[in-house]
């Protein structure tokens, strides 16, 4: 009998409907809130950087591929660049497959 009236005392502290959808959805806006903050606001910064940076790629500047190759920039179209990766040797990539552009003059020798 004791504990028959402490819940029923407690069940009645229940929020009504529009409260308590309130209350549970909340945490989930939160957890959203968080990962858009965290992790998706963050992403979408490095993307839009990245693609200004493959943008404004010109000649003679040094790039890294998707697959790994390093070269210099011999030609730039609209969708393509050309790259010389040796004396002689050139290859064309697709703008969209570049990881890496460093500007002419960008880089400084690894001793000094």
């Amino acid at each position: 009998m004791f504990i028959t009236p402490a819940l029923a005392q407690t069940a009645g502290a229940q929020p009504s409907g529009s409260m308590a959808f309130l209350a549970q959805s909340l945490p989930l806006v939160l957890i959203f809130v968080i990962f858009y903050v965290l992790l998706i606001r963050p992403q979408q910064s490095a993307a839009k950087r990245h693609k200004a940076k493959v943008d404004a790629v010109k000649k003679g500047d040094q790039v890294v591929t998707g697959g790994g190759l390093m070269g210099k920039v011999v030609r730039v179209d609209d969708t393509t660049v050309d790259v010389e990766l040796a004396p002689g040797m050139k290859v064309k990539a697709v703008k969209t497959t570049l990881s890496d552009v460093t500007p002419l003059g960008a880089t400084k020798p690894a001793n000094d």
